[in-house]
């Protein structure tokens, strides 16, 4: 199985960056895992409503041409809370479902576009806090890696 994680903006702060590599090393034994930086868009400190939509949709437009076939998963506040045996379920019977690929949208700092929501196929929260965008590329890959080991029946912490 492939995985894609499509995420607006670098990674700056090398502890972060560590992190991302050592999972994905780590998922390398059960899936391909790509990740597909968007540049983030430039915007003023303080912004109307408009000018935030604004943004959004120019991030929105970057993320959609990134996204091919398959699964599509967008992280949203707004979305479904799952359990991370219930994320290894997905994963699983996406996989035993034909599905060969999953691509994770992480957005912005202001969140993603009413266009990239409505082209995935489910919207994940991973909880009502709002988080780094940075530091939820980590959490997401922990989770991924969690989510195998669940379904490979092999021992992982709690």
């Amino acid at each position: 199985m492939k995985i894609t994680i499509v995420a607006v903006g670098k990674i700056k702060e090398k502890f972060f960056a560590q992190a991302i590599d050592e999972y994905k090393k780590r998922l390398s034994r059960y899936c391909n895992v790509e990740i597909v930086e968007v540049p983030d868009e430039k915007a003023p400190e303080s912004m109307s409503e408009k000018q935030e939509e604004k943004v959004k949709l120019v991030e929105g437009e970057r993320i959609l041409k990134n996204i091919k076939e398959g699964f599509i998963v967008a992280l949203a506040i707004e979305g479904k809370q799952l359990a991370s045996e219930e994320l290894a379920k997905l994963i699983e019977e996406k996989k035993t479902g034909g599905v060969s690929h999953i691509t994770f949208i992480i957005g912005g700092s202001l969140g993603l576009s009413k266009e990239v929501l409505e082209r995935a196929d489910m919207l994940l929260s991973f909880s009502k806090m709002t988080f780094p965008h940075m530091l939820m590329r980590v959490i997401l890959l922990e989770q991924i890696y969690r989510a195998h080991k669940i379904s490979a029946g092999e021992p992982y912490h709690k």
